[in-house]
């Protein structure tokens, strides 16, 4: 394994969250040398439990006071041995990337700009980029008034993060999360006005797109130039519907790749990257439906193929691009177990419109299926227990 002498020289800012990116973050870079410290308002975060968690700091939650929170991680970045800070949720990137001349006196800032970064997390702006650079997305409008009843529509919000560089009425401290993604006709009844109140916005209306075929993009750039790029399919997510994650394969796709990297080639893109397409049942395109501006929660099965994303992370910030030897595994899947339960929840429980559920039979043998064929997981690891136990104890908790 490769552990140059600089790599131990130096400490990173790790956010802990419940996704399983933390804990790759930390595993990678710990088992090099370099010391991980992890920042959570929660003290159930797997990555504490990891032993590759070298410092565990208790911070402001960004959604209680987003000011306060980047005062905390302002101050970690003072510390003479801290190189950089990693984004792995949406208030991580907004608040890196809205003080980045703050940050930038102290650490090496491989996160957007903030200009750019608005163009990636405001869905209008992000959809007249997809348009300019020629690359395919369902038609897409403000919510203002109702669209045409005999095509299919979903409700999304315009923002992935709601901040007061986005909602005028929010204060600096403010930081929301949007409400989720609804079939129009779980509005039914409701007038645009009732949508914005309850999305705390003026949301988007946007063709719905029929099919199982979910793609992501991953790329790591430098001042618009790729520096590494990685594929995976989606085989199932935390519901039957769709979401993050919870089974996917690694591919590579010459027309996904010219998608993605035609898009943040547009974007002028700075740092990482998660691009989200559905592939068009009908005609095959991969058509855009969102980009998220830091590292993605299925992490681990990037590094897992041999896209080792934390540590390319770390060599952009030490200057040290050049030594980024990028490759991975096509046709290679990965679990998290989280997420396989919480999809075998939803096919028991929930009954999404527009979205044909499979039998408790026919899920429960096709996730045990692909466990024996692919045992890969996020969280389990046999030097690395702790971290897999405490995200079971916390779905546990979760889903009774």
């Amino acid at each position: 394994m490769d552990n140059p002498t600089w790599a131990g020289n130096g400490s990173v800012v790790v956010p802990g969250i419940s996704a399983p990116s933390t804990v790759a973050c930390v595993r990678s870079l710990g088992r090099r040398g370099i010391r991980t410290i992890v920042v959570s308002s929660d003290e159930t975060t797997p990555a504490f439990q990891s032993k590759y968690c070298d410092e565990a700091v208790r911070v402001p939650s960004p959604h209680d006071d987003l000011v306060a929170y980047k005062d905390a991680l302002r101050s970690l970045a003072m510390r003479p041995d801290v190189r950089t800070i990693i984004p792995v949720r949406e208030p991580d990137v907004y608040v890196l990337s809205k003080y980045r001349d703050e940050f930038a006196e102290y650490v090496r800032t491989p996160w957007p700009t903030f200009e750019t970064l608005a163009r990636a997390q405001d869905r209008m702006r992000l959809f007249d980029a997809a348009e300019t650079a020629g690359v395919a997305a369902p038609e897409t409008a403000l919510f203002t008034t109702a669209p045409d009843q005999e095509r299919q529509w979903i409700v999304k919000p315009r923002y992935t993060i709601l901040g007061d560089e986005y909602v005028d009425e929010y204060t600096p401290e403010t930081c929301v999360s949007p409400p989720s993604t609804r079939y129009l006709e779980s509005c039914h009844g409701a007038t645009a006005e009732d949508v914005h109140v309850e999305m705390k916005h003026v949301p988007l209306v946007q063709e719905y797109v029929s099919t199982t075929e979910e793609y992501g993009f991953f790329a790591l750039y430098d001042e618009g130039k790729p520096l590494a790029t990685f594929q995976h399919r989606q085989r199932r997510g935390y519901s039957y519907a769709g979401g993050p994650s919870a089974f996917r394969e690694s591919v590579d796709i010459p027309a996904l790749e010219e998608s993605g990297l035609a898009l943040l080639d547009e974007l002028d893109w700075h740092g990482l990257a998660m691009v989200e397409f559905l592939r068009d049942d009908e005609t095959g395109e991969f058509k855009l439906m969102e980009v998220n501006p830091r590292f993605w929660s299925s992490l681990p099965f990037s590094v897992q193929t041999g896209a080792d994303f934390p540590y390319y992370y770390w060599l952009l910030a030490n200057g040290q691009r050049d030594r980024i030897d990028h490759s991975y595994r096509p046709g290679i899947g990965g679990h998290l177990l989280r997420g396989e339960l919480l999809y075998l929840h939803s096919v028991l429980t929930k009954e999404i419109e527009l979205v044909e559920k499979p039998s408790i039979s026919d899920a429960v043998s096709t996730v045990a299926r692909s466990l024996y064929d692919q045992p890969r997981f996020d969280y389990l690891s046999r030097d690395d227990l702790r971290p897999f136990v405490r995200d079971l104890m916390n779905t546990f908790s979760e889903i009774r």
